[in-house]
């Protein structure tokens, strides 16, 4: 244990000797206690820093997995294309469809009812009286004209107000307005049937209405099935796969049989394709982690986690997570899909060998990524055995033990400066009084030969 000498110089010279100094030498050593534990814990945050990378990391590389291992992930996902884009247009296939060719011709398209009134003069005219409306086999409304706004607009709010399945509005042309009605439902359910008793006032003319469009369904044949859609948007015709009729295979709006567009539905592979290559992407983002803490620093010293068990076990997971899951018919490995391991032991993807591997063994490839057993659901274990927020992870339970030590160390360095504040005190009040002590022989001296002259008569200070 290190010491501390006082320094007092001539004990008679009153000059005593530096309090603070003295204080501050003792604490020092004192503080020096703290030195290891603070040390452990900059270790130990550094450790934290490390274990945080990974978790961001191996969360990542998880992500990319279960896109390839999710069910509803890219590997169901589907898209199509149309052989005629004139007649049929693609709007999604969904992970329901499956991949194949269909053969559809379009017959006519589906239209929507619609109607129009006479011409009103004036889009101020004063109308009076009524209209009844009835969508298809639905409820039939009687609408009144609104006495407190009986003009063409007004009735048209007071129509889409009713909640009659139609939707009204005023076109104003350069000889009057009209009010135009168009049904809520397309094809030949949503067919309007019209009645009106409504007069203009103003001119005393009756307000007729004419049929604008008649509503009927979409005819057309699927794969040999003859079949109709009140929409020109088809949903469910072929599972999984919505497409838009634009015009009738003929050419046309109206019959005739015309060409079959051929519809093929695939599998998705680019997007497949970018999922392997993320995956790619975020196993070599952990394998670069682990080569950081392998070595040492610009310094010369070596990374945090340098020897750790924990380092370990990540490694030796990755590692034996490549090799796992059962096979699945022709696919056994991960070099069947494209993937090799580099001496570096990063990965590398071969997209043509993954483009040959989707065309010609797609289900190989599905099964050996989400088959029970499987590489992907085996590599997705050995993931979640290494999580940072799984409570069993092992990153997990190494942080939980690292901020453990951090408390205890925390707490001893806050109670030795508890202590060393206590000592502070009493050191300074104690070497104080001392100082004054030391101050004061001087005058005590001078106070004893005083005395001494008085009684004895001896003057020192005359004294050869």
């Amino acid at each position: 244990m290190s010491t501390v000498g006082l320094s007092f110089g001539s004990i008679a010279g009153g000059t005593g000797f530096d309090v603070n100094a003295t204080v501050t030498s003792i604490l020092s050593i004192e503080q020096g206690i703290e030195t290891p534990w603070k040390s452990q814990l900059t270790t130990l945050k550094a450790q934290d820093t490390a274990f945080s990378t990974f978790g961001t990391d191996l969360s990542a590389l998880s992500t990319a997995l279960q896109s390839l291992t999710d069910f509803t992930g890219v590997l169901a996902s589907k898209q199509g294309s149309s052989s005629n884009t004139n007649v049929i247009a693609l709007t999604s296939a969904s992970s329901a469809a499956v991949a194949g060719s269909h053969s559809i011709t379009v017959t006519s398209l589906a239209q929507t009812s619609s109607n129009y009134s006479s011409r009103i003069t004036t889009a101020s005219d004063t109308l009076n009286g009524s209209v009844s409306l009835q969508v298809g086999s639905g409820v039939s409304h009687s609408i009144a004209v609104d006495p407190n706004n009986p003009t063409l607009a007004g009735l048209a709010a007071a129509i889409n107000a009713a909640g009659a399945g139609v939707t009204a509005n005023v076109v104003t042309d350069t000889l009057g307005s009209r009010l135009s009605l168009v049904s809520g439902t397309s094809g030949a359910a949503g067919q309007i049937t019209l009645g009106s008793t409504v007069t203009d006032t103003t001119t005393g003319a009756a307000m007729t209405f004419a049929t604008g469009q008649l509503g009927v369904d979409a005819v057309l044949n699927v794969d040999g099935l003859d079949t109709t859609s009140a929409s020109n948007t088809v949903t469910g015709v072929i599972p999984g796969v919505t497409f838009q009729l634009l015009s009738s295979s003929s050419g046309g709006t109206g019959g005739g049989a015309g060409t079959p567009v051929q519809v093929q539905i695939t599998n998705n592979n680019s997007s497949i394709a970018a999922a392997m290559g993320s995956f790619v992407t975020a196993y070599n983002a952990v394998v670069s982690d682990i080569k950081t803490q392998e070595g040492k620093d610009a310094n010369g010293n070596a990374q945090p986690l340098y020897g750790n068990t924990t380092l370990a076990m990540i490694q030796n997971q990755l590692s034996m997570g490549l090799l796992g899951g059962a096979a699945s018919g022709s696919i056994s490995s991960i070099t069947q899909m494209g993937l090799s391991v580099g001496l570096d032991g990063k990965l590398t993807l071969n997209a043509a060998d993954l483009e040959t591997a989707l065309n010609t063994k797609f289900g190989d490839v599905t099964g050996f990524l989400q088959n029970s057993g499987s590489f992907g659901l085996t590599f997705t274990t050995a993931l979640n055995g290494l999580s940072s927020t799984s409570t069993t992870g092992a990153l997990y339970l190494a942080q939980q033990e690292n901020t453990a030590q951090e408390a205890t160390l925390n707490q001893s360095i806050a109670n030795q400066e508890t202590r060393i504040a206590a000592d502070k005190i009493r050191l300074t009040a104690e070497l104080n009084s001392a100082n004054q002590i030391l101050q004061s022989i001087p005058s005590q001296l001078n106070e004893v030969d005083q005395i001494y002259s008085a009684v004895t008569g001896y003057n020192r200070s005359t004294t050869g």
